[in-house]
Formats: structure tokens, sequence, C-alpha cells
């Protein structure tokens, strides 16, 4: 029986994946007039791997690299202050589920981004714990983020279930052994989601399934 949810941030909870895209877009070409064009950031996203990528490709130094990023991060927190990254339906579909499953986040944002991010929404009052970037040794694709947050609650794989919406995410609960959820966005629409164990179109869809679930076990 699932008691607990683990809850990626970025494209689940709150619409943030579009903004790191357009800063880092910005950035690489500002710096080294170069284009990351969507398709290249989609599969970078599946990999794991970072946007710079393309500027390791190039022969751009780790120390120019270091400079841009450091834009990268300015632009992001500039977008996340001024536009619309509210998801319909996330608060309403926390307080139902809050009373059945203990909940926590697991993101691979940094600290700093998810709490400006963050900043009076309210999502944070339904979870058990927040964990970033900082908080574990290998980010996604790597089992270890959501590893991390069985252990917190002290559970057993089959006692969780993960929320997610990109290849990437899926990959890390996979490779954690966790039953995975995805929810669509349509940021990563083309990601190859076949390992998925469950599908949604919306959040709101989720205490559903989940009842669904239950009552078929």
């Amino acid at each position: 029986m699932k008691k607990y949810i683990l809850f990626d941030n970025d494209g689940v909870l709150i619409e943030t994946e579009m903004w790191y895209f357009e800063a880092s877009k910005r950035a690489l070409k500002e710096f080294f007039d170069l284009e990351l064009t969507f398709h290249r950031y989609m599969d970078i996203m599946a990999k794991g791997q970072r946007a710079w990528v393309i500027a390791e490709e190039a022969g751009i130094s780790e120390e120019k690299i270091v400079i841009a990023r450091e834009q990268r991060d300015r632009y992001y927190q500039e977008y996340i202050k001024t536009k619309d990254i509210t998801i319909d339906g996330v608060i309403e579909t926390l307080k139902c589920l809050n009373r059945d499953y203990k909940m926590g986040i697991v993101t691979t944002s940094r600290r700093v981004d998810f709490e400006l991010a963050h900043k009076g929404r309210g999502i944070v009052d339904y979870m058990e714990f927040v964990l970033c970037v900082e908080d574990y040794p290998n980010s996604k694709p790597h089992p270890d983020p959501y590893l991390k947050g069985l252990e917190l609650f002290g559970a057993s794989r089959d006692e969780c279930i993960i929320i997610e919406d990109s290849k990437r995410g899926l990959s890390s609960a996979v490779n954690a052994g966790i039953e995975c959820i995805i929810v669509h966005n349509e940021f990563t629409k083309t990601h190859d989601f076949s390992a998925a164990t469950y599908r949604v179109k919306k959040i709101t869809q989720l205490p559903e399934l989940l009842n669904s679930i239950h009552c078929n076990k």
C-alpha cells in the first residue's frame, strides 16, 4: 500500500522548466554566440547533462563557462520572479492527498532558486522535507535523490510512489526501483516515458489514480 509520495518540482509543482531553458539559451548566445536549440536541450535534459555541454564541445574553458553560468542563474531568477509559474490545481491536489499520504519534494534545483520560486506559494506546507541538488551525491538520472527521500521517510520501495514529468526524473525513479507516475507537461512531451508505471494528463487526476491503485491491490 502506498503511504508516501515523492514529488519532482520543476514541471510538476511549478512551471519553471521553460524558463531555465530560456535562461541557458540566452547566456550561451550572449557569451559564446552558441545556439541552444530546443531539440538539443531535450536530449541534454533526458540524459541528465548540463546545457553547458555545447560550450564544452566548442572548446570553451571551464573558467569562462562558470562566468556565463552565473549570469544564466541571474536570468533564471529574474524569470521566476516575474513570470507566471503557477500550475493550476496543485494546492487543491496536495490538500486532498495530505489526508492519506506523507509527501516530500526531490528536486535538481539549487536551494536558493527553489526558495525564491516557492516564496508565498504554500506548496511546501504540505511537505515533510525538500531535497535540493546540494543534498545528495549524484543528481537525476542517478537513483541517489529518490533513495535519499526514501531514507528520510523510513519507507520501503513498495510504500512509495514518485511523481515526475521528465525522462531524467523517470530514469532516476526506475534506477531507484520505485514506481513512477508521469504527469503530462507540454515542455517534456517528446520524452520517452515507456518505463513509467502510470501516466496522467493533469496533476488533479492523482488522487483518483492513487485511489484506484489501492483498490486494485
